[in-house]
């Protein structure tokens, strides 16, 4: 059983940077493909960006590809996400998560193991 913690969270001004960190336990994680979801009020929880296991591939919607990076330190058992030129629309819950063995990891259903998520806000 993984356990998966998020924290970085916060209240920043459109254009403004946070970083956010997902620290897991409880598993090998280097044996896991870790991504980050994000959910807004009323909405359904969207793929934000997923990494390969050795981190070498990561992956983005598009709505943040070149506004944030996903990263990964396996000696640390955590994983990153650096959201940079934020915008209104980045508001959400952002949650991580770990899969095992998924096949699809841009869905919900791809993961195994979800942390109880961070607020970010982002004002205009």
């Amino acid at each position: 059983q993984v356990q998966v913690v998020e924290s970085g969270g916060g209240l920043v001004q459109a254009g403004g940077s946070l970083r956010l960190s997902c620290a897991a336990s409880g598993g090998t994680f280097s044996r896991y493909t870790m991504g980050w979801f994000r959910q807004a009020p009323g909405k359904d929880r969207d793929f934000v960006a997923h990494i390969s296991r050795s981190g070498g591939r990561p992956y983005y919607a598009d709505s943040v590809k070149g506004r944030f990076t996903i990263s990964r330190d396996n000696a640390k058992n955590t994983v990153y996400l650096q959201m940079n030129s934020l915008k209104p629309e980045d508001t959400a819950v952002y949650y991580c998560a770990a899969a095992g063995s998924g096949s699809d990891y841009y869905t919900y259903s791809g993961y195994d193991y979800w942390g109880q998520g961070t607020q970010v806000t982002v004002s205009p």
